[in-house]
């Protein structure tokens, strides 16, 4: 596996070599640097922790200050572990992690928080098409979720019933996302179709070999 840490900038859209028209989700990938490197002998497991985004130091305690310093690196805002990692991308202390681990065409999964819609009822959150019969004495049930429970068995609400409550704000990973563009200079990929989160957050960005 190879992986980066990333934030996503917004939507586009390019065109394909069919001149198909491909939105497309721009993420700022990197660089990343390496500032722990956890072994099988010493932690129990590998793998390889990247660090993203500039931090003041006015912002960080000591102990994080003395994390990036061991490293050799600033302080940095978002700290994610990555595990079995290619041979060819090992890393040492402080080493940049680029866009390059990457290539056009190729298929990666995406990880991010959801946005956040706040607490929802039955038809927002699970598409329920509510109670309905308007002609036949409804008054105020348009949208009601209907019956939850049984009589003297179970005598309870089973687990999991789908109701009303938080919707969004959770981790969500997209599955076999195409690399549409690559561009270095910039630091950035385009990558079809959408992505989990609201423009600004922090996005994890896997290939599994």
């Amino acid at each position: 596996m190879s992986g980066i840490i990333g934030k996503k900038i917004g939507m586009t859209s390019v065109f394909d070599a069919n001149g198909r028209n491909v939105p497309c989700t721009v993420i700022e990938a990197g660089p990343c640097y390496v500032t722990q490197i956890r072994t099988k002998e010493v932690d129990g497991y590998d793998a390889i922790q990247l660090a993203y985004d500039d931090k003041k130091e006015k912002h960080t305690n000591k102990a994080e200050m003395g994390h990036f310093a061991k490293a050799g690196v600033s302080p940095k805002r978002k700290l994610v572990e990555f595990t079995r990692f290619e041979s060819g991308h090992r890393k040492q202390f402080g080493d940049a992690v680029m866009v390059d681990v990457f290539e056009e065409g190729e298929f990666v999964d995406v990880v991010g928080i959801s946005k956040g819609k706040g607490f929802q009822g039955v038809i927002r959150r699970h598409g329920f098409s509510g109670v309905g019969g308007v002609t036949h004495g409804q008054h105020n049930r348009l949208r009601a979720p209907g019956s939850v429970g049984a009589s003297s068995w179970p005598s309870r609400v089973f687990k999991g019933l789908r109701m009303a409550g938080q919707t969004g704000n959770k981790r969500v990973k997209m599955i076999n996302l195409q690399i549409v563009k690559i561009v270095k200079e910039k630091n950035l990929l385009l990558i079809k179709g959408a992505v989990p989160g609201s423009n600004g957050s922090y996005v994890i960005v896997e290939r599994w070999s």
